[in-house]
């Protein structure tokens, strides 16, 4: 059986492997404050070419995305996103649990609109009973977003634009931010994600870590106490320099770039081969994420060989599916998919 269904089914890159069994029996203090945490956050802060931030190792997404949001926004607040956001679909309430409600805006692909997100808030604050309300208090983007699709840079400088000209937080999402990076077209860099957003994670658990994300914050003083509200929320780990080890790794000699690229060469060519075989395309995606609507006699045949998701209920003739690369995809696992089809 060869899988496709997400991009966390394997362990993690052989180097991070290495590194980890290398240094397995050293003695280090805990929480994150040992030397190689300290030496990753200082090769994520000049990747981002943010040498103030602030950085700190959380263990999942659901955790990171439940403590920044907690962190950022006040009792009476909640944040804005996609419908089909994964803080709004696929989070089990987490957010909604730590006291704040999702906002949800229309989704474009995955993506919220700029005007839509600027007359969300001055629509809101033009009601007179507003004070009665859920205030809009931070706007949560992921990058790529759960449909596959990314935001150009012209598009993130308009919707950083929009929420510090109403004076609330942007949060990016990277949960898979090296498939972005690396998607076909992409026009930003991490240090214009750094300096467009308040905050914002990298994702290690998708991308080559065995677990863990790295959460950003160029000025710190956007996340006050933080380290607490992370203990607070179970997120912290006590043998914190697992998390900087991988991440030290990650971010030498580009290593998470190259990974990265490579899914996404991948992804790309199953999109081609599908096109080529008259197969739809669901949603486009230039990234590791590919979307099809498949007839379910080829789907159901698929199946004897390959695993990979429904997205969303099977349909009564075609259902929608997703097919995710990762780090470890092969090209031999790619050309056995393409001989399938």
């Amino acid at each position: 059986m060869i899988y496709f269904d997400s991009d966390y089914m394997e362990g993690a890159h052989p180097e991070v492997m290495h590194r980890l069994m290398k240094t397995n029996l050293e003695h280090t203090v805990g929480y994150g404050e040992d030397p190689y945490s300290a030496h990753a956050r200082q090769l994520i802060r000049e990747a981002c070419q943010a040498p103030e931030a602030l950085v700190q190792f959380l263990i999942g997404g659901t955790q990171t995305n439940a403590t920044v949001i907690d962190a950022l926004l006040l009792r009476h607040q909640g944040v804005l996103a996609a419908e089909t956001a994964h803080i709004n679909v696929h989070e089990s309430g987490a957010v909604e649990h730590s006291g704040h409600k999702v906002l949800t805006l229309p989704s474009h692909g995955g993506k919220v609109a700029p005007d839509e997100v600027e007359l969300y808030i001055t629509t809101f604050y033009s009601d007179d009973t507003y004070p009665h309300m859920v205030a809009p208090g931070m706007l949560y983007i992921t990058q790529p977003t759960e449909l596959g699709s990314i935001y150009s840079l012209a598009e993130l400088e308009s919707l950083s634009d929009i929420c510090h000209r109403h004076h609330i937080p942007l949060y990016l999402d990277g949960a898979r931010l090296g498939y972005g990076l690396m998607a076909e077209g992409a026009d930003f860099t991490l240090a214009d994600i750094a300096r467009l957003c308040d905050v914002f994670y990298i994702g290690g658990t998708k991308v080559g870590a065995l677990f863990g994300e790295a959460v950003v914050a160029p000025h710190p003083e956007r996340l006050p106490y933080f380290f607490e509200l992370v203990k607070q929320h179970g997120a912290l780990l006590a043998k914190g320099r697992l998390q900087g080890i991988q991440f030290e790794t990650l971010f030498t000699d580009s290593l998470y770039q190259r990974i990265a690229r490579h899914a996404v060469e991948q992804a790309l060519r199953i999109r081609d081969a599908f096109v080529a075989r008259g197969i739809r395309v669901a949603f486009p995606s230039p990234t590791n994420q590919q979307f099809f609507v498949l007839p379910n006699t080829l789907m159901d045949r698929m199946r004897q060989e390959v695993s990979f998701e429904n997205w969303g209920p099977r349909g009564a003739d075609e259902t929608t599916v997703r097919f995710v690369t990762s780090w470890a995809t092969t090209p031999e696992d790619v050309e056995h998919l393409i001989d399938l089809i």
